[in-house]
């Protein structure tokens, strides 16, 4: 029997995928205490009872919310593995550098959520975490930094954290960071951009 988060992938036009959408911006943008059910259910335009109905509490739309965001990084990191696959380290880098920035642009609560959930003391211990672990096994292996996908050492997966939480940064941060620098959002994410390549490009190559 498909899950409901199943059913609401499965039907982008219905309701339960509605409330998902809408779920994922605001717990990005409030976190899990800052958010309520009714903020949820008023995005939607939908009564409180309705919302219940398709998702139950909002610890089980929570859930929800970060095992879509897990699988959605899941299929990117495996689009991206397949684009960067047997090119020199510097071509990998700099081709995933593009893809999770604008990935992650694209999906700002994403980074939200991720910074909410390590470092704002917003954790909840019976919800879902990220599999962070793990993405930082895979981009490691497939940059090529380990010959083993189960046995990447923590110098590795710390290179690859060192860059995951730099764009993490620049996405979560950019309503303050943007107009410090006076950039319209086109500039300021090929800005960042050029800045994580430079820095990391010299640091892995």
């Amino acid at each position: 029997m498909a899950t409901t988060l199943q059913k609401a992938k499965q039907n982008p036009e219905s309701m339960k995928a509605r409330i998902l959408e809408a779920a994922r911006k605001i717990f990005g943008e409030y976190g899990f205490h800052g958010t309520t059910t009714r903020m949820i259910a008023r995005a939607v335009d939908i009564d409180i009872s309705t919302l219940y109905y398709h998702w139950g509490e909002k610890g089980d739309l929570y859930e929800a919310v970060i095992r879509d965001i897990n699988d959605g990084l899941g299929q990117k990191l495996v689009g991206v593995e397949k684009k960067i696959k047997g090119r020199p380290l510097a071509e990998r880098l700099e081709i995933a550098i593009d893809e999770m920035v604008d990935y992650l642009f694209e999906n700002p609560e994403i980074s939200n959520l991720t910074l909410f959930r390590y470092f704002m003391k917003t954790r909840h211990g019976n919800l879902l975490d990220f599999r962070v672990p793990e993405y930082l096994s895979d981009i490691a292996y497939s940059m090529g930094l380990a010959k083993d996908r189960k046995n990447v050492p923590v110098e590795a997966r710390m290179k690859v954290l060192s860059i995951m939480m730099a764009i993490h940064n620049f996405v979560s941060g950019e309503n303050f960071f943007r107009p410090m620098m006076g950039l319209d959002r086109e500039n300021y994410i090929r800005h960042a951009k050029e800045t994580l390549k430079f820095f990391n490009l010299a640091a892995f190559t």
